[in-house]
């Protein structure tokens, strides 16, 4: 699953057609596309650009299963509230009602009133949210992405897995051991359960167990894609490729990590795919020189003159 960047103009507008462009292009490399994700900005969103979001993936998307996993598309269901908010879950399940009216699989965003709850009740929120609209994905965020992000502790990952709604979760701690972790309880209790990795720091967590929902993939579906064939086939290359990636990945996701979106706009604008590297007010920009070393990237992974 790759997160679907959301590509501004100069003007400030967002770029739709920059947007239905490249979910089809991700649906054709044979990844299933996330909108509505921190790649897509969901939290500086107005709900009426959440859902016209979800529209297009949806006419885009709808009845392909690229990657053949039974899903043609997932979103995140956002809540926007405040620090010290309390758990509001009308508010979520209206937001996961929302993704699923459109024929997708929500992916439970983290609030602030989510993230308060007792791991007892974060997970009883899931099942509840999971009674109301079927399967749907967790999603652990750290705080680096977002300041109300949460890393749940094993034991309420272990509860997690006893939902039988809930088909995987989401794993954006950018660290290794911790969804090591999650793997080793996911195959000793729940072998069908999908451990999303959003370690853009360490996507060859797919040799170790991981499937993937990143933000990184947005920057080149197609190429992986082609690492991903390159696994199944056992062809070495793929490591060749997978290693050219994350150095992509180290450097776009360095501190301040939301920076990536830029340097992600940067990267497609290089490539022809949208034409500006504009970003909504509030999200944080790279400096200039990040196009050199973006267009040395390039060049190696042989995208780029």
């Amino acid at each position: 699953m790759s997160a679907i960047l959301l590509p501004f103009t100069d003007d400030g507008a967002i770029d739709w057609p920059g947007f239905e462009a490249h979910v089809a292009r991700t649906v054709a490399a044979g990844l299933v596309p996330a909108v509505n994700m921190d790649t897509g900005y969901v939290q500086l969103l107005a709900p009426s650009d959440r859902r016209r979001a979800l529209e297009i993936a949806r006419s885009v998307a709808a009845g392909t299963d690229p990657a053949g996993v039974g899903i043609d598309l997932v979103a995140g269901a956002h809540v926007a509230d405040g620090a010290g908010d309390p758990f509001d879950p009308a508010a979520h399940l209206a937001a996961a009602e929302q993704v699923t009216a459109h024929g997708g699989v929500p992916v439970v965003f983290p609030s602030w009133g989510l993230s308060s709850l007792a791991g007892p009740d974060w997970v009883a929120a899931h099942a509840r949210l999971g009674e109301a609209v079927g399967r749907h994905l967790g999603f652990e965020l750290g705080p680096m992405f977002v300041p109300y992000g949460r890393i749940v502790d094993l034991d309420t990952y272990a509860a997690l897995l006893e939902v039988p709604t809930c088909i995987g979760a989401k794993h954006s701690s950018l660290a290794r051991r911790p969804e090591w972790e999650r793997l080793a309880l996911r195959d000793a209790h729940r072998p069908d359960f999908w451990v999303l990795t959003g370690n853009d720091l360490a996507i060859d967590m797919v040799e170790y167990g991981s499937d993937y929902l990143l933000g990184l993939s947005t920057f080149a579906p197609d190429l992986f894609a082609r690492r991903d064939a390159l696994l199944a086939a056992g062809d070495p290359d793929a490591r060749e490729l997978t290693d050219a990636l994350q150095y992509l990945g180290a450097f776009a996701f360095r501190p301040p990590v939301p920076g990536y979106r830029h340097d992600a706009a940067m990267f497609l604008q290089m490539r022809g795919w949208i034409g500006s590297d504009a970003t909504p007010p509030g999200a944080p920009r790279r400096p200039d020189a990040d196009r050199d070393v973006l267009r040395e990237i390039g060049r190696r992974l042989g995208i780029l003159a």
